[in-house]
């Protein structure tokens, strides 16, 4: 097909010469210039027809990126906030339904006056602008409500992962600066059990669930005697603060990024508009609200939009369209790897009877990504790559599988203010140019993401962490002319030239090892595939008198079912013999964080030392793997077994 068109677009200007030659239409002149056309045509034929080609998916890019610029300026010069927005609709649709929970429907109206009592109950407490308080408590409608009405105060809430306990609890609890904290009833002990290790004297307010003798301050029975009227002050403005979102701590411990009106904004604008939601679509979330996936993405249709969502305790894999059907929802969300445990439920009659049209999220298997529409009959997978802090955005959003978005063809790649840029694949630090600045990729040349910074452009801002020394790291001087700055994704990337995007993997987790770059999102991928959907975790070690490191992959076997024959032999088939995982770990259980994304830190750090871990472990000795021994382990720290 590609060569076809490259034949028609030389035919087209052989023609045009022709013609102008023989009606009479040029003179010597005009045909001198139209030759020169043609052979700028026939010799760019290629960057050509592909520009042609890619026009209908840049055009639609281009325009729904456009509707979203113009939107959040005219939001920064009129001061909207979330708070202006909700208010809206509160006056516009009060008793449609805003959230759906279990049983519950909870209307626009309920929202809004739960979220006055709240605001009323901290405003009576002298809490002002500036002030921080921790959220720590499971998906529920209070849970937006809450933050909402703290948010009318001009209150930060800092949302708290509420798996966490003991040390990183008291990290992330700490890194806010927290002047209060609201949990649940059932989280309520884990707060109180790390409260003498914070920093800050904190305020515990408990919603819900039995008081104890240590009790904290009961905010339900506070909210029970407030007021539902909207406090008298004066509003946030549209580049105040509004959330601390924390990172998901795959690699270390969390980090709390900033997330201003502006930002909150942007992100729910960015779903109504590149999705292009219809008035009638209801939203599936199952994601926890503490993230940003599911806690903006997830929330700002139903308070800024319109559009309903579903909000559920937690994520099950079975009953994610037996929900879907049940709500009569449109739009689905996933993250992680939801997608790979939904596809792993054995196939049921109503697979297909839903009326989803839509599923956005990341991290979506190129792998099973055929299988799972082929199943599931979505008509669209819109891929996404973004991040809470950052500034390097983009979407899928024709299908392409594997893409997270494309660079626009007819648009030179100088004028983006997105790139992929070379870095050293030892140190991951930019390759500079003579004139000191970065140099962009090619075609199929892996790169970091980076975005040029504008304050003045909420698309381009970058808001940065509440630590200050944890944001500067992320910055990026004298990137494409001397004096701009960028955000530094951390991520490789790569594009192909139709200028598809595809995510590579992350710098922490590429290795090197036979003085090549392993990527390990790609080794999982075909570990997954081979061993059939089971979680797999990939990550290298180091390995005394050895340069690099070495593959290991730790594989969760509940049912001690793996087949180690055929995973050798798959990955033989698959992978070239440096990027083969030397040592399996062989565990019950994965550990994942709550956005589905499985923790190699600890993982990593375990090595492959079998006297200290318990799990099962195993080498690769020859074309097959045999258990790896405390004798056999010795043999290879002495060399007397090579890796």
């Amino acid at each position: 097909m590609g060569a076809q068109g490259e034949k028609y677009v030389w035919f087209l200007a052989f023609l045009a010469v022709i013609a102008a030659k023989f009606t009479g239409i040029l003179q010597y002149s005009g045909l001198l210039f139209v030759t020169l056309i043609a052979i700028t045509v026939i010799r760019y034929r290629r960057r050509l027809y592909i520009t042609i080609c890619m026009l209908p998916r840049d055009c639609r890019m281009v325009y729904r990126f456009g509707k979203l610029t113009w939107k959040n300026f005219v939001f920064d010069r009129n001061n909207t906030t979330i708070l202006t927005l909700f208010k809206e609709r509160v006056k516009k649709e009060p008793h449609k339904p805003c959230f759906y929970f279990g049983d519950q429907i909870w209307t626009v109206r309920d929202v809004e006056d739960f979220s006055n009592r709240v605001a009323q109950v901290f405003l009576a407490a002298g809490y002002t602008k500036g002030d921080v308080v921790g959220l720590f408590m499971g998906n529920c409608p209070e849970y937006v409500c809450i933050w909402l009405g703290l948010a009318k105060l001009g209150v930060i809430t800092a949302l708290v992962n509420s798996n966490l306990r003991s040390y990183p609890l008291i990290h992330s609890l700490n890194v806010a600066k927290l002047k209060a904290i609201i949990s649940s009833g059932e989280l309520a002990s884990a707060v109180q059990e790390v409260a003498e290790s914070l920093d800050f004297p904190a305020e515990h307010y408990q919603y819900g669930g039995q008081q104890n003798e240590n009790s904290a301050k009961d905010l339900k029975v506070l909210m029970d005697t407030a007021s539902t009227d909207l406090p008298e002050i004066k509003s946030p403005t549209y580049k105040d603060k509004l959330l601390y979102i924390y990172t998901s701590g795959t690699t270390g411990l969390p980090k709390a990024a900033v997330l201003p009106h502006s930002r909150y904004l942007l992100i729910t604008m960015a779903a109504e508009h590149l999705l292009a939601l219809r008035a009638d679509d209801i939203i599936y979330n199952p994601l926890p609200l503490y993230h940003t996936a599911g806690g903006v993405i997830g929330t700002g249709p139903a308070l800024v939009v319109g559009n309903p969502v579903v909000l559920r305790t937690k994520f099950s894999a079975s009953s994610y369209w037996t929900d879907c059907i049940k709500y009569n929802c449109s739009v689905g969300q996933y993250i992680g790897e939801m997608c790979r445990y939904i596809l792993a439920v054995p196939p049921k009659p109503h697979d297909s009877t839903h009326r989803v049209r839509i599923m956005v999220g990341n991290g979506m298997r190129h792998t099973i990504w055929e299988t799972f529409v082929n199943r599931f009959k979505v008509g669209q997978i819109t891929e996404l790559y973004a991040s809470t802090e950052g500034n390097v955005n983009i979407i899928n959003l024709d299908n392409k599988i594997g893409a997270v978005g494309c660079f626009p063809q007819f648009v030179p790649n100088s004028l983006l203010p997105i790139g992929l840029i070379k870095v050293d694949p030892n140190t991951n630090e930019p390759i500079r140019d003579k004139q000191g600045l970065c140099i962009r990729c090619g075609p199929n040349e892996p790169g970091m993401f980076v975005g040029l910074i504008s304050s003045s452009n909420a698309i381009r801002d970058f808001h940065g962490y509440v630590d200050k020394t944890a944001s500067s790291k992320k910055v990026l001087h004298n990137v494409f002319k001397k004096g701009d700055k960028a955000f530094l994704s951390g991520d490789i990337l790569v594009t192909d030239e139709f200028g598809y995007l595809y995510f590579k993997d992350r710098t922490g987790d590429t290795f090197r090892w036979k003085g090549e770059n392993v990527a390990t999102a790609e080794v999982e991928s075909v570990i997954i595939n081979v061993i059939g959907l089971q979680d797999a975790a990939v990550y290298g070690v180091q390995v005394p008198e050895q340069e690099g490191k070495a593959g290991m992959a730790a594989i969760a076997d509940p049912n001690n079912d793996l087949d180690f024959k055929a995973l050798a032999d798959g990955l033989d088939k698959t992978l070239p013999s440096y990027a083969r995982p030397i040592f399996i770990r062989v565990l019950g259980k994965m550990d994942m964080t709550g956005t589905f994304k499985i923790k190699k830190n600890e993982l990593q750090e375990d090595g492959f030392d079998p006297i200290k871990i318990k799990d099962r472990l195993y080498f690769r000795f020859g074309k097959e793997y045999i258990p790896l021994t405390s004798q056999l382990y010795q043999d290879i720290l002495k060399g007397i077994v090579r890796v």
